[in-house]
């Protein structure tokens, strides 16, 4: 029997018609999708492909053991998301061992800070693995504001808030355009690195990029209703330009 193949399916930001053609063929001749969610939801990933995968493919949510309940810093973090993306992985590899292809949702692109790079890197070498490059949820969420991010020679710079206030601002301050990930409960944290490297009244939220629900507020105005959990932060470049 010959080994399936297991594919990491980028979907773009968030509107289906973005994705690729090559995603979209793939998800539609699925007989088995693997997704990541929160425990008790739908997922997003899952939300974005919502009646585009094929009556009878075989689904299989993969549940993440903690998301927030767990500070970073414990150790017991790390082990508890270890052994879920071993397991998950072991999966994987039984349903292509068996010939099955497999077809991974992956929300944004699936080599930027997104969950499949740590199936993958259990994978290969072990598998036949492919990944299917997406358009990103920072160039989804920099498109909504109606500006380009960088002009001339600007360089751009993406964090994530997750990073001590200290390098957060000292970053933000040597770059011309900047992109902010995994904002979360470290918005506070991250307002007062923007008003440190002086970004603040330049920096723009959008939440649920390319979505339906897609908001978008200049940080500095009244971004009431807006969650910083599903949302990311621009500031513009203002670079040289004919």
């Amino acid at each position: 029997m010959n080994a399936g193949k297991i594919y990491g399916v980028g979907l773009g930001p968030g509107d289906p018609d973005l994705m690729s053609v090559r995603a979209d063929r793939l998800l539609r001749t699925a007989r088995h999708v693997a997704f990541f969610r929160k425990p008790g939801r739908s997922g997003q990933a899952r939300k974005i492909v919502n009646g585009m995968i094929p009556e009878g493919a075989v689904e299989f949510p993969m549940e993440y053991p903690v998301t927030t309940e767990i500070p970073l810093s414990d150790p017991r973090y790390n082990e508890l998301l270890s052994a879920f993306y071993e397991d998950c992985a072991a999966h994987l590899k039984t349903l292509s061992d068996q010939g099955e292809d497999v077809v991974v949702l992956c929300e944004g692109d699936p080599f930027f800070y997104g969950s499949f790079m740590h199936l993958y890197n259990r994978l290969r070498g072990e598998a036949e693995v492919e990944v299917v490059p997406a358009i990103t949820g920072m160039s989804g969420a920099w498109t909504a504001t109606g500006d380009p991010i960088t002009w001339g020679d600007d360089v751009l710079t993406v964090l994530v808030g997750t990073l001590p206030e200290d390098d957060l601002a000292h970053r933000m301050a040597q770059t011309d355009a900047l992109v902010v990930m995994k904002i979360g409960r470290n918005i506070d944290k991250v307002k007062r690195a923007l008003k440190t490297a002086g970004l603040y009244d330049r920096a723009w939220i959008v939440e649920y990029a390319q979505m339906p629900n897609q908001r978008v507020c200049k940080l500095s105005e009244n971004c009431e209703g807006i969650t910083p959990y599903f949302s990311i932060i621009i500031v513009h470049g203002q670079g040289r330009r004919p």
